[in-house]
């Protein structure tokens, strides 16, 4: 059975810095892209970042471009968000996604983390 555990979300000031970790079990990394999408309060739930299986190619939103590094452990089965510069826009639930393609359309994934808050506020 596919899960996805996310962690490492919190309560941040504008500038920090956080590192979000998806644990996956029931399927090895190797074999499966990963996508970070985030939802803020009444807003759709967007794209943030995604990670190849094959070649470790990864790719950002605009939004994050330049902020925000996905990057993977597979001896740990785990996949992070490394956020630095954090904006009060970036606030939201953090959802790790797989069992899809490299893709931003959440509705191209099949299996779904329970999701990480992030508040970025002074």
């Amino acid at each position: 059975q596919v899960q996805l555990v996310e962690s490492g979300g919190g309560l941040v000031q504008p500038g920090g810095s956080l590192r979000l970790s998806c644990a996956v079990s029931g399927f090895t990394l190797d074999y499966h892209a990963i996508a970070w999408f985030r939802q803020a309060p009444g807003k759709e739930r967007e794209g943030v970042s995604c990670i190849s299986n094959s070649d470790d190619s990864t790719y950002y939103a605009d939004s994050v471009k330049g902020r925000f590094t996905i990057y993977r452990d597979n001896a740990k089965n785990t996949v992070y968000l490394q956020m630095n510069s954090l904006k009060p826009e970036d606030t939201g639930v953090y959802y790790c996604a797989a069992d899809g393609p490299l893709s931003f359309q959440a509705s191209d994934f099949g299996s779904w983390g329970q999701g990480t808050q992030v508040t970025v506020s002074s």
